[in-house]
């Protein structure tokens, strides 16, 4: 077959991959108008991850991870033609939350930006969007404190997960490394790339900006000047890539949550993220943690926070393998509410089982 005889067959495959998907854009359409009249949410990331688990189990050529990025897509933009899902997430633009929604709702979504943590959580609480994503830990450089406190102190629930492979780019318009004076970036990406800075660029002040984003924005207006962030931000924001992947460790991931007013439906493979504090006295903790093991439960993450009510008081935040709905989860609750002072749940939610690289 003649490369125009190839080229005339993928053609006609993209005319037959256009007319089905228009005519699944209709189908959509009318699951919408079922469910308005059922009174069910209109988004409904359960039924949405069923379906990527089910075309990516059925791969064949095409790679699975692909077919989950193409699907999301095509899911994003039927959900856009019903309604755009409003998505809050910690910007500006080109931050690696801004990659993070994108990559976990789709480039049909409708986001809004927010300075802060709490401003993610607020928009959320008063419903003028319906999300929200936030980065809670990284695989280098552990907890992020602002968005664990943001958790706690509020009323939302963990959604579902999300843990992005962060590629850290040294972003700057000088014309080699020796002219860089200045490295702006959000703590977290100074901390991931510590190494690499102290070995390329001892000699360089290291400034800390709010975002990543806001960084870049800095490094624009300074001849000397460089920005650590993503590779979205150097498209969005026209600010040239130097180096690549500067991270100290290969596998760098950010785990992110979405938060909402409902957590998830059990699905079998799940996680539980709580929060409780303990009575001042010997072997407190450890009489709270004895619950779990009592009960079967793998703690996969625990870390103390400031209570703020006063001082040297803390909460402690635990993930557990299961969901509340699991019987030896719901009775280690129970018997935590009994013996501490503050139990809170924060979200049961399906275990992310892929890392996703960032755009």
């Amino acid at each position: 077959m003649s490369l125009d005889d190839l080229r005339k067959r993928i053609d006609a495959i993209d005319d037959t991959i256009l007319r089905l998907l228009d005519e699944r854009a209709g189908v959509a359409g009318d699951v919408a108008r079922a469910k308005q009249e059922a009174q069910l949410p209109k988004y409904d990331p359960d039924r949405e991850r069923q379906v990527l688990d089910r075309l990516a189990s059925r791969s064949g050529r095409f790679p699975a991870e692909s077919i989950r990025a193409v699907y999301r897509e095509v899911m994003s933009a039927c959900l856009s033609l019903q309604e755009p899902l409003k998505v809050a997430y910690l910007g500006p633009e080109g931050t690696f939350s801004h990659a993070a929604a994108r990559a976990f709702f789709g480039l049909a979504a409708s986001y809004s930006e927010a300075n802060t943590f709490d401003g993610v959580f607020d928009s959320v609480s008063r419903r003028q969007t319906t999300y929200g994503i936030v980065p809670i830990e990284n695989s280098t450089e552990g907890s992020v404190p602002h968005a664990v406190d943001a958790l706690v102190a509020g009323d939302l629930l963990i959604r579902a997960e999300l843990n992005l492979e962060v590629s850290q780019c040294l972003l700057t318009r000088a014309a080699g490394l020796t002219s860089i004076e200045r490295v702006y970036s959000h703590p977290q990406p100074l901390g991931q790339c510590r190494l690499w800075l102290a070995k390329h660029l001892a000699g360089a002040q290291l400034v800390q900006a709010s975002s990543t984003a806001s960084a870049v924005r800095e490094a624009l207006t300074d001849p000397g000047g460089a920005a650590i962030a993503s590779r979205l931000a150097s498209d969005l924001y026209g600010l040239p890539v130097m180096r690549e992947r500067i991270q100290d460790r290969a596998e760098n991931f950010t785990r992110f949550v979405v938060v909402g007013h409902e957590d998830a439906a059990r699905t079998g493979d799940d996680k539980t993220t709580v929060a409780f504090s303990v009575r001042d006295g010997r072997g407190a903790l450890v009489r709270a943690l004895a619950i779990f093991d009592e009960e079967g439960i793998n703690l996969s993450r625990i870390e103390s926070r400031p209570s703020r009510e006063k001082s040297w008081d803390y909460v402690f935040l635990a993930d557990l393998v299961g969901h509340r709905e699991d019987a030896n989860v719901a009775r280690s609750m129970t018997r935590l509410r009994g013996s501490c002072p503050m139990v809170k749940h924060l979200g049961s939610y399906p275990r992310a089982k892929h890392g996703v690289a960032e755009s």
